[in-house]
């Protein structure tokens, strides 16, 4: 009983962030935007906690595997979307645009099937077992759900937004599944030597959750983490010619 009690904690974490990210969803429809963000901080958790358990508990399997992609779509895929879908439906759209202004903000939903492609990439990719390669799907979605949190007044600011908006859809759905390599919050031990730029990141993190705010800051966040990233490859790549 205990054995069939321990196989399936990990599955039922897995379930909180998929349960998590219909209520993102649901928010999201509704135009809540920042309740949305805070139920896809509360799958980001259950996501994380799950791989853990399955880690601790020797307990991982091949549903396991298949059920967390499905959740992470839902709750980093279709709810980051149906964020983007809900402000691009109350904005000002340019003459350009106005006969098929009804019609755009399905256009956001590409983000959902990048997600998918990204996470079912990650599953086959043997390379990403200490890093990334691309943007991870959860770091996407915090920050387009805190962008559109913190940030809506300025996208409602001119019928030009709208543009500006499209663009990063295209752009955060090529970077998902991009080469560009980017380091993880994953520790291998935990001193120092070897951990600087996670040690550092976490603080700046946490800098930035305190002096912004909590759901405000992490498109902050995550836009420095994306240059890190980039300027971290760049340094180690120098260093290797």
């Amino acid at each position: 009983m205990s054995n069939v009690i321990t196989r399936s904690i990990p599955n039922t974490l897995t379930c909180g962030n998929l349960i998590s990210g219909c209520i993102a969803t649901m928010f999201a429809f509704c135009a809540d935007a920042k309740m949305a963000l805070l139920w896809i901080i509360i799958g980001a958790a259950f996501d994380f906690f799950d791989g853990m358990s399955a880690r601790i508990l020797g307990v991982s399997s091949p549903i396991g595997k298949e059920l967390d992609s499905l959740a992470d779509d839902v709750t980093f895929g279709v709810a980051p979307a149906t964020i983007v879908f809900s402000q691009l439906s109350v904005m000002e759209y340019p003459s350009v645009l106005a006969p098929v202004a009804d019609y755009v903000p399905f256009f956001a939903f590409v983000m959902a099937a990048f997600s998918a492609l990204r996470l079912a990439k990650f599953n086959l990719d043997t390379r990403q077992t200490t890093s990334f390669i691309g943007l991870p799907t959860p770091a996407n979605a915090l920050f387009w759900g805190s962008l559109l949190v913190s940030q809506s007044n300025f996208m409602e600011s001119s019928p030009l937004m709208v543009f500006a908006i499209l663009a990063m859809v295209c752009v955060s759905s090529w970077l998902m599944v991009s080469e560009i390599p980017m380091f993880a919050l994953k520790f291998k031990q935990w001193g120092w030597k070897g951990n600087e730029l996670r040690y550092s990141f976490i603080v700046f993190s946490v800098a930035m959750m305190v002096w912004l705010g909590l759901l405000e800051s992490f498109w902050v966040i995550i836009a420095c983490y994306f240059i890190i990233s980039v300027f971290d490859d760049l340094m180690l790549k120098s260093k290797k010619k």
